[in-house]
């Protein structure tokens, strides 16, 4: 009887013995992610709240997840709710806020008059592939650190919609969520948007991935392009030589890699219309009590993907 159970134990430290040779190593998730977490926090650049609740730890499937995930249900402290709650990472919170305060509460302003009282989003975390495309590497989604924005509600409750209005020439709406996109390339690392690419018609993917960085900073990538005027004169060198081009943004995960796709292929040129002109700001924005006779545009999507990325 004794004879028997050697075998099985002989079987059992040449699994260990393999698995310590990495046989059978779990994939971890990359450092600098807990690291970006931690830090985050422990600069207080996030202070918790009723609309910023601490999680539990969120730890696979696989390496999705986060150390310090939070549910957000509003930004800037209260002032601007969100449509629906959703969990993300530390990082995301203070760059969403400094979108709002630096660009899109001054275009709500200047172009209708009313301040942003409500950001529609579609969701931030959820541990699944770039694009929901089977074998791509993992989306940022996977670990919080992204949001899927689908449209603005201002204080007078007029509805501005990414996929309404992004395509209407030379209206306020569409000036306003050029000017709006173009201003969050400025605080993300990749903004993607109507054109980029045929799954994001209809919302603005906003990330903080790590693509590396350039001689003139971090490396950024914004889709469509913006206009040249609702860019920033470029940043000074630092003297260096320049980083070699990536072909699209990537994702240090430790996923399995595919082959590039040309994703921003037929990014267009013309982002303001048929026109490629933008109307003026408006100044000041009076409230109707019948509603605007809009011309007619084409609202059929663009892309036969449901109208959800979360």
């Amino acid at each position: 009887m004794a004879r028997s159970v050697w075998p099985y134990l002989f079987g059992g430290f040449a699994l260990a013995s393999l698995g310590g040779c990495g046989w059978m190593e779990r994939a971890q998730r990359p450092a600098w992610r807990t690291q970006a977490e931690n830090y985050c926090l422990s600069q207080g650049q996030v202070k918790l709240s009723q609309y910023i609740e601490p999680l539990p730890e969120i730890s696979g499937p696989g390496i999705c997840g986060m150390t310090h995930p939070l549910r957000v249900s509003a930004l800037n402290n209260g002032a601007i709710p969100l449509n629906k709650p959703v969990t993300m990472d530390c990082s995301m919170i203070p760059a969403l806020e400094a979108w709002i305060d630096q660009s899109v509460q001054p275009v709500a302003q200047a172009r209708f008059g009313q301040p942003l009282a409500e950001l529609e989003v579609f969701g931030s975390y959820s541990c699944r592939s770039v694009d929901n495309i089977p074998g791509a590497q993992l989306s940022e989604h996977a670990f919080g650190n992204a949001m899927d924005v689908s449209g603005f509600k201002l204080s007078d409750g007029r509805e501005i919609s990414i996929v309404r209005d992004w395509k209407k020439s030379d209206t306020q709406e569409s000036a306003f969520l050029h000017e709006t996109h173009a201003g969050a390339c400025q605080q993300f690392t990749t903004v993607l948007g109507p054109g980029a690419d045929v799954f994001h018609y209809n919302h603005f993917h906003l990330d903080l991935a790590m693509h590396g960085a350039t001689n003139t900073g971090p490396r950024r990538y914004c889709r469509p392009t913006p206009a040249p005027n609702l860019l920033p004169p470029p940043a000074k060198t630092d003297g260096l030589p320049p980083a070699p081009e990536i072909e699209e943004p990537m994702d240090v995960s430790k996923a399995k890699p595919v082959a590039p796709q040309p994703r921003f292929a037929q990014a267009p040129l013309d982002l303001h219309g048929f026109s490629g002109a933008a109307p003026e700001p408006v100044g000041s924005y009076q409230a109707q009590t019948a509603a605007p006779v809009l011309p007619d545009v084409d609202t059929t999507p663009t892309s036969a993907i449901p109208p959800h990325d979360d």
